[in-house]
C-alpha cells in the first residue's frame, strides 16, 4: 500500500502540467500585497469574517444560555417554548433562516433590519447558533454534579444565585471544547453571507475572493479562492488543535 501511494504521487508529479496549475491556482499577478489580492482579502474580507463570527457567536451564546435555562426550568410552558424553538431551528438550514430574515420579513412587514442585509443575515446566524448552543449548554449544566447545588443550597444560597455562581461557571468549563467547535463552524458559516449581497466594505472573505474571480489582478483564475482557503485555515486550524488539546486535558482530569 505504501508503494502504491508513492507510485501515485510520482505519476502525478510527472504527468501534471505545473506551469498551467501555477497560472490558474497561484497566479503571480494576484499574490502581491500592493497590487495583488492579499490587501483586500485580509484588510476587508478577513477582518469582517472575524467580526461577523464574533457577533454571531456572542449573540448565539447569550440566546443559547437563555434557551438552556428555559429548557431546564420547572415551569412547563418555558420548557415547551424552548424545546419547540431548539428543534425548529436545528431542523432548518442556516441559509434558509438568513434569507428569511433578510428578504422574507422585510417583504412581508416592510421591516428594515438593523445593519441592512448583513445585519439580517447575522440575526439569522444567531438564531440558528443559539439553538445548537442551547443543547450544548444544557448538557454542560446537567453534567455538573448535583452535590454542588445541594451544598450551595445548604449554605443558604438562593436558587438563582446557586445557578449563577456555582452551576454555570462549572458548566462553561465543561462545554468549552464544543463551544470552540461551534465558533469554528460559525467562521465557515459566515461565507453564506455572500449570497445575501453586501456593500464593498461589508464583504467577508468569500465575497472578496468571489469578486476577484471576475475582476482584479487574478481574474479568470482560482487564485483568490486558494488564498481565501488559506486564510480560513489560518483561523480554523489553530482552533481545532485547541479543541483537541482541551478535550485531552478534560479526559486526563476525569481519570
Amino acid at each position: 500500500m505504501y508503494a502504491l501511494l508513492v507510485a501515485a504521487v510520482v505519476v502525478l508529479a510527472v504527468v501534471a502540467d505545473w506551469a498551467v496549475i501555477k497560472e490558474n491556482f497561484w497566479n503571480p499577478d494576484g499574490v502581491g500585497w500592493a497590487d495583488g489580492n492579499w490587501g483586500d482579502l485580509i484588510g476587508t474580507g478577513l477582518v469582517n469574517t472575524v467580526k461577523y463570527t464574533a457577533i454571531a457567536f456572542g449573540g448565539g451564546l447569550a440566546l443559547g444560555l437563555v434557551l438552556a435555562l428555559m429548557r431546564l426550568s420547572p415551569v412547563a410552558p418555558y420548557r415547551w417554548l424552548a424545546t419547540a424553538y431548539i428543534e425548529f431551528f436545528r431542523g432548518l438550514p442556516a441559509l434558509v433562516v438568513m434569507i428569511f430574515m433578510s428578504t422574507g420579513l422585510p417583504i412581508a412587514f416592510g421591516w428594515t433590519p438593523p445593519g441592512g442585509t448583513i445585519g439580517a443575515g447575522l440575526i439569522g446566524l444567531i438564531m440558528v447558533a443559539g439553538a445548537y448552543m442551547a443543547e450544548t449548554l444544557r448538557a454542560g449544566i446537567q453534567a455538573v454534579p448535583k452535590g454542588q447545588t445541594e451544598a450551595a443550597r445548604s449554605l443558604g444560597m438562593r436558587p438563582g444565585a446557586t445557578t449563577v455562581k456555582v452551576v454555570l461557571p462549572q458548566a462553561f468549563r465543561i462545554v468549552i471544547p464544543p463551544l470552540t467547535n461551534e465558533f469554528v463552524l460559525l467562521i465557515k458559516d459566515t461565507a453564506l453571507l455572500f449570497l445575501l449581497g453586501a456593500a464593498a466594505d461589508q464583504r467577508e472573505l468569500t465575497s472578496v475572493a468571489r469578486d476577484f474571480l471576475s475582476s482584479g489582478p487574478s481574474a479568470g483564475t482560482a487564485t483568490s479562492l486558494i488564498q481565501a482557503a488559506l486564510l480560513y485555515l489560518v483561523i480554523t486550524l489553530p482552533l481545532t488543535q485547541l479543541v483537541a488539546a482541551l478535550e485531552r486535558r478534560q479526559r486526563k482530569a476525569s481519570r
